[in-house]
């Protein structure tokens, strides 16, 4: 056995390290080194990743974040009453508003004091045309003091919609823009989900 220099009672459990078995040896160790420095970037990588996303929350479909919202509200008050709660009615006036704000046919004439509205009642969205618009425009007269009034005439729904100190933003907001005017509808969603309100 080889003795250390300087420490004639300490013995080595091999010959003297040789240059080749030292070069060896420092390549591992400088690999095993860096395979580390890899993994810990990684884990401080996926970290950061973590944190700056957060979790989702978009459920990915406009009438499913709808109902994901009011099933939330459900679950968390204790005074739900789940023989009440149609959620089925619910998800079948989400489809009726999509159908009527992608399929629905309008044509708008301006007026002094506002515009009319003529939405047809045949195509892919005449039929939530007519479940939707007679009901929807006595909701925009009580939310905004506005004349609002909707009539079936012939093949069309003909709806009114005036204010002298407004007409300009009704004209400009036109029949979507219109329908989308005040804060009714989550509540309108909660009322028929829980079966206090039909549409």
């Amino acid at each position: 056995m080889a003795k250390l220099p300087g420490h004639p009672r300490t013995k080595w459990p091999c010959k003297i390290l040789t240059p080749k078995l030292i070069a060896i040896l420092a390549t591992g160790l400088s690999t095993t080194a860096a395979a580390a420095a890899t993994t810990q970037t990684s884990h401080d990588h996926a970290a950061m990743m973590a944190q700056e996303t957060g979790t989702p929350t978009e459920p990915g479909q406009g009438a499913l974040a709808a109902i994901a919202e009011i099933v939330a509200l459900l679950t968390e008050d204790p005074e739900t009453d789940w023989a009440k709660v149609d959620i089925d009615a619910l998800r079948l006036h989400l489809v009726d508003m999509d159908t009527l704000v992608t399929f629905s046919e309008v044509t708008q004439q301006d007026s002094p004091d506002g515009a009319v509205f003529r939405a047809r009642l045949t195509g892919p969205g005449g039929g939530a045309v007519s479940r939707m618009m007679p009901a929807y425009a006595p909701v925009l007269a009580a939310e905004t003091g506005w004349t609002s009034t909707a009539q079936t005439m012939g093949d069309r729904v003909v709806w009114t919609v005036t204010s002298p100190d407004n007409a300009a933003a009704i004209r400009a907001l036109g029949f979507f823009g219109l329908i989308a005017v005040g804060g009714h509808h989550p509540d309108h969603h909660l009322g028929m989900a829980t079966g206090r309100m039909v549409h």
